[in-house]
């Protein structure tokens, strides 16, 4: 029994070992995360700004598209204006000339505006690429050493659970899973030293004198 119990301790040994190490690779973890984090939010982050770019370059070629056809259609109104005889047909054209003139002023003034303003958004898409390139950099000296550690702790768990299961196959499943593992304790006492059970409690004395009264001990110690 001496030899199961001894056994048993081995595997309480291996089994406080192997949470151990398990709770070492669990804290890598939160790192890891924490680098796939910031890149997802870098990377998203590059993203909007280029999908903001794409919308905005869509609506000037747009804009640029409504500017030639009004562009055509001032062609067309200066050539009926040259072409006209009559003054009320004059007055018609010049008010068809004037108000595409000013269509194509609009179209002109927000094609400005959007340009400038494709400028400043291809300038913070430059950024973000920027910090995703420094994010990349930093996390390329940092996480290999992390999933370095990682592995190493990986392959002492592996071993560490290959021990035990070989310690184990040497203990009868019956022992392995009804039998107590007793702790290891000492008895503490400012007195003699006293026998420990295997639980750690104090072993109950043969004599005849525990099993009196202390009163009554007394009585007896001082007839003796």
């Amino acid at each position: 029994m001496q030899q199961e119990v001894e056994a048993l301790l081995a595997l309480q040994d291996d089994d406080l070992k192997i949470r151990e190490i398990e709770t070492q690779i669990r804290s890598l973890d939160p790192q890891l995360a924490e680098f796939d984090k910031k890149k997802e939010q870098a990377t998203a982050s590059l993203t909007r700004a280029q999908a903001a770019v794409q919308a905005e370059e869509k609506k000037q070629r747009e804009l640029q598209s409504r500017l030639s056809q009004h562009r055509t259609m001032q062609e067309r109104n200066l050539h009926q204006l040259e072409d006209v005889k009559r003054l009320r047909e004059a007055t018609a054209a010049t008010a068809q000339v004037e108000a595409t003139r000013r269509l194509m002023a609009e179209d002109e003034s927000e094609i400005a505006i959007l340009g400038r303003r494709i400028n400043e958004m291809n300038a913070a898409v430059a950024a973000s690429k920027q910090a995703l390139a420094a994010l990349e950099e930093e996390q390329k000296a940092a996480r290999p050493e992390i999933e370095a550690k990682r592995a190493e702790l990986q392959s002492q768990l592996d071993s560490a659970k290959r021990d035990r299961d070989g310690r184990a196959v040497s203990v009868p499943r019956p022992v392995l899973v009804a039998t107590p593992v007793p702790p290891r304790r000492q008895c503490r006492s400012s007195h003699a030293p006293r026998i420990c059970s295997r639980r750690g409690r104090p072993a109950r004395r043969t004599d005849g004198a525990s099993k009196l009264p202390r009163s009554r001990r007394g009585r007896a110690t001082s007839t003796q």
